[in-house]
């Protein structure tokens, strides 16, 4: 035996939900009018005062919309210059990162010319321009050389040189 669909399944009642709503809503119009005393407007005067409350609240609701996109748009122009001054930190000390490598790879150049350096180890860092030097000069004259090669090099603020002198 095939079960018929029930005029109350879900489905139905979605239909019916506008319907019951608007039934409901006219009821109650009608059991407050009847509670209510009459105050001498007539229904077209009734429905003129409905309807000016009614557009007084939209007006609220609008006024408290503005404001909220108002505070939200403060809000996201903050974020955006927090972010931009973020990527300008960013961007400034990867600027940076790049000058000391340049400067650590130019230091190590001019070192790898001169021939009395150029076969030692010699290490070099660079930080914020400020080159130290580590490891051995064959002489004090290679040594101070060390440190002329690398101030000539563009953006090299300090030398602290610390070569040992080690005769070969």
């Amino acid at each position: 035996m095939k079960k018929q669909p029930s005029d109350r399944s879900p489905a139905r009642w979605h239909l019916d939900t506008p319907l019951l709503v608007a039934g409901s809503l006219a009821l109650v119009l009608a059991l407050s009018a009847c509670g209510k005393q009459d105050d001498g407007k007539t229904a077209g005067q009734q429905l003129d005062s409905s309807i000016a409350k009614t557009e007084q609240a939209a007006a609220e609701a609008k006024a408290k919309t503005e404001s909220t996109l108002a505070k939200a748009g403060a809000a996201l122009k903050d974020a955006t210059q927090n972010a931009e001054s973020s990527a300008k930190d960013v961007a400034s000390k990867a600027a940076e990162k790049m000058d000391d490598m340049a400067i650590t790879a130019a230091v190590s150049s001019g070192l790898a010319k001169d021939p009395d350096l150029s076969a030692l180890k010699i290490n070099v860092d660079t930080k914020n321009g400020a080159v130290t030097l580590n490891g051995s000069a064959p002489t004090d004259a290679a040594r101070e050389r060390a440190s002329s090669i690398a101030k000539a090099v563009k953006g090299v603020n300090s030398v602290e040189n610390k070569l040992l002198v080690k005769a070969g």
